[in-house]
């Protein structure tokens, strides 16, 4: 038995809106949310993201 746990992704739910870097992984180059069935995202984990990428484009931070 290997006693290790197995190591977890981090949450989408603790990004927001200044994390830049880790958001663009969920965007297309032209600036488009990518849809569930790319992100393999829950519901709740998709609309929380898609808030925070439209305050970060709000903000400037996400051109």
């Amino acid at each position: 038995m290997n006693d290790t746990k197995k190591e977890q992704r981090p949450s989408v739910l603790d990004l927001t809106w200044r994390d830049t870097d880790k958001l663009r992984r969920f965007v297309t180059e032209t600036g488009k949310i990518l849809p569930r069935r790319k992100t393999r995202l829950t519901a709740h984990e998709q609309r929380h993201l898609t808030r925070i990428v439209k305050q970060a484009r709000n903000m400037l931070q996400m051109l």
